[in-house]
């Protein structure tokens, strides 16, 4: 899976207001808080903003915060509202791929491979991901000798 740039940002933006939470932010104290580019984090936070995960405020006081408390919004979600699905094979969904003969089972890997996304980003809060305390499951991933390793 390749996380983009958009990706990043969100999830690191999305971060940043749940530690604020439940005040507001302004996006150059984002991305300040954050060293990205403020032009591009306005683009993202407005896709955030579409998707129900931020809510905006105008004005003098104004700002970004998160539209549920941290504990309510997962990862997954934050991923999704900037990129779409999150695993996408010649841009179809893993189910509605189709091959014959030899690759005939292909689709099956590639709804594995999704369902093992799924299980990591839909299962992991802005809150647990702010305090460190993620679930158990993802810490065991974490822990495996060749994790942090590059192939």
């Amino acid at each position: 899976m390749q996380i983009s740039a958009r990706g990043d940002y969100a999830v690191r933006a999305a971060l940043s207001l749940a530690s604020a939470y439940p005040s507001l932010m302004s996006a150059q104290a984002i991305a300040l808080d954050q060293d990205m580019p403020r032009k591009f984090l306005e683009a993202v936070l407005a896709d955030l903003r579409r998707a129900g995960i931020v809510r905006a405020q105008r004005g003098a006081e104004g700002g970004y915060t998160l539209s549920q408390p941290p504990r309510d919004v997962m990862i997954g979600a934050i991923l999704r509202a900037v990129d779409g699905p999150l695993a996408g094979v010649r841009g179809l969904r893993p189910e509605q791929t189709r091959y014959e003969g030899a690759a005939e089972n292909l689709p099956r890997l590639w709804v594995a491979v999704r369902a093992a996304v799924r299980e990591v980003v839909d299962e992991v809060s802005l809150a647990e991901l702010v305090s460190g305390r993620m679930p158990a499951h993802i810490r065991k991933l974490t822990a495996r000798p060749d994790a942090w390793e590059s192939r």
